[in-house]
């Protein structure tokens, strides 16, 4: 029922390639940031919670 009522909507396929902009570069960034990340940094953050 809602996939039919989803079809019938003109343009809204434009909602899935935003969102594919917006998440895409976003989890990218995320990873590049881990990656990066010095392994000083990650032992500080990784006791913050427990602090």
């Amino acid at each position: 029922m809602v996939s039919n009522i989803l079809e019938a909507i003109e343009g809204i396929g434009i909602y899935s390639l935003a969102s594919m902009f917006v998440f895409v570069p976003f989890f990218i960034g995320v990873l590049v940031y881990v990656v990066r990340l010095k392994k000083e940094d990650s032992d500080k953050m990784s006791q913050l919670p427990l602090n």
